[in-house]
């Protein structure tokens, strides 16, 4: 039996792509894609059909679809345009929640039982999002926010008490919602045969918990059609809601966004005061004529003290802008948190308690005033890059300047195939590379070994025997008329001292000639 809510969850496909559009003014039907860091966020439909998806960098998009309409993702803008949708909805049932911009999730009985079923609820809502603002959107209903959300994808409303079975031939994939970030969790999962959610599901929840990380185990409650957590069996603190009263009315975003960050920060810290984490989020604003406004946000995921200063600013900016805006400023704010769960569901940072997410930022600060005592070369962080080499892909950046690749995606005609080695040393260590024979084993300017690796040695140590290699991979230089020789790199598998030892995985590396002098590059784990 699912201790589920039965929820009705609508969707706007491809919000962020909708949302632009209309911020642009494009029209609606031209193939156009959000992109975040060179890559595609979100598409459009006529986008995909042109082989356009998510993940793409932005010249592979517009290589496929010439005609592509590009637009910047702006998490703030999607918010703003959405309040509309949202309010649509609230028109006609109560207990609206934003899941994010583009998912709403509304309670289905009591509504349900006032509209005459679920099917003519999801018809109404559909009807008047289009209506009031003239956005295409489909719903589905089932047990719980992950099933719903599922079912709005495909149209379906799915029977009580049915969800598991809706979901269990669905792919594993469908884990890796977004927001939620269960990629590598979903990649072991295939590599291990369990390619559907029933398939998932229909392991024991003890060993999910003791074979696989912490998020496996809330995966898995999804898997079954339950809900994210177990409820909270605890008698809550009085004193968890934050309110903020202003003597000025807010009225432009920029003084809401001010506002966000500091009532965000209150309110993290007084929950984590008392050991927990807020999953649904109330937002209640009061204006100068006293009209009030509330929204609930709904997440997956504990917020954070950054996540709920976003939630707070997208709300405002909401009320603030839309055609239905409030008559006059705002003068209080409060935050409720309408549903929590114990605070080691959010994972934090080493040493965090009472902190948040925002510890990266003072972390920056810090380093900023290290640049300023020992200048900006002292502090750089690493970039993986174009190049063949391993230690060559590693640019070191000064921090705060852009962390953009500069030639990752060109060819590199004798790039080392994936994976890169874990270990690149400071400095070449020599090594002595010897075929069966006990000659030093060459590369021909053909690019071809004379004869197979028998035995190597690192450093002047004992030979050891070589149980497997691949190889060469060729570099020529970038000015031949130099006469630098071309550089040849191979990986070599030795045998270890001992079973317990293991084998030892090498990357060496030599100039192609008669007298080779090969070193050490890179060690695999």
């Amino acid at each position: 039996m699912s201790d589920a809510p039965r929820l009705l969850v609508l969707w706007c496909p491809d919000w962020p792509v909708v949302a632009a559009g209309a911020a642009a003014g494009t029209p609606p039907a031209s193939p156009a894609a959000v992109f975040s860091g060179n890559r595609v966020v979100a598409c459009s439909a006529s986008a995909r059909r042109s082989g356009v998806g998510r993940g793409m960098r932005r010249r592979d998009a517009q290589s496929r679809c010439p005609e592509l309409v590009v637009h910047q993702h702006e998490p703030d803008r999607d918010a703003r345009l959405f309040e509309p949708v949202a309010a649509a909805v609230e028109g006609q049932a109560v207990g609206v929640e934003v899941v994010r911009p583009g998912l709403v999730a509304v309670p289905v009985d009591g509504a349900a039982g006032y509209f005459g079923g679920e099917a003519a609820l999801a018809e109404l809502l559909i009807d008047e999002v289009a209506a009031r603002a003239g956005v295409e959107c489909q719903v589905g209903v089932a047990d719980g926010l992950f099933g719903a959300t599922l079912a709005a994808r495909r149209a379906a409303l799915v029977p009580r008490g049915r969800t598991a079975d809706f979901l269990a031939p669905l792919s594993i994939a469908e884990l890796n919602q977004p927001g939620e970030e269960r990629g590598e969790l979903v990649d072991l999962l295939k590599r291990l045969g369990l390619r559907t959610l029933g398939a998932f599901a229909a392991l024991a929840e003890r060993d999910v918990a003791g074979r696989f990380p912490k998020d496996a185990v809330t995966a898995h409650r999804l898997a079954r059609g339950l809900s994210e957590r177990p409820p909270l069996r605890r008698a809550l603190p009085p004193d968890l809601s934050v309110t903020e009263s202003f003597d000025e009315p807010l009225k432009r975003v920029d003084e809401a966004a001010f506002v966000a960050k500091t009532l965000g920060e209150r309110f993290f810290a007084g929950l984590a005061n008392h050991g927990l984490a807020c999953t649904r989020l109330a937002i209640v604003a009061v204006t100068e004529a006293g009209e009030e406004r509330v929204r609930v946000w709904r997440c997956a995921e504990p917020l954070t003290a950054r996540s709920t200063a976003d939630r707070v600013r997208w709300q405002c900016e909401g009320w603030l802008t839309t055609r239905d805006r409030p008559t006059a400023g705002i003068v209080r704010l409060r935050l409720d948190p309408e549903e929590v769960v114990g605070g080691q569901a959010l994972q934090l940072q080493l040493g965090s308690v009472g902190r948040d997410a925002d510890a990266a930022e003072r972390a920056g600060r810090a380093l900023v005033r290290i640049q300023g005592l020992l200048g900006p070369d002292a502090v750089v962080t690493p970039l993986l890059d174009g190049g063949r080499g391993p230690a060559e892909r590693v640019r070191l950046i000064p921090w705060g300047e852009p962390r953009r690749p500069l030639a990752a995606d060109r060819p590199w005609p004798g790039r080392l195939p994936a994976p890169s080695p874990t270990v690149v040393p400071p400095r070449p260590v020599p090594a002595e590379v010897l075929d069966a024979v006990g000659d030093v084993v060459r590369c021909t300017g053909r690019g071809e070994l004379g004869y197979p690796p028998s035995t190597v040695a690192v450093g002047g140590g004992p030979p050891r025997r070589v149980l497997g290699s691949a190889g060469p991979w060729i570099v020529h230089p970038a000015l031949p008329a130099r006469g630098e020789p071309p550089l040849a790199r191979i990986q070599v598998v030795l045998e270890g001292d001992t079973a317990e030892d293991g084998d030892i995985a090498l990357l060496l590396r030599a100039a192609v000639g008669e007298d080779p002098q090969w070193t050490v590059e890179g060690c695999y784990d």
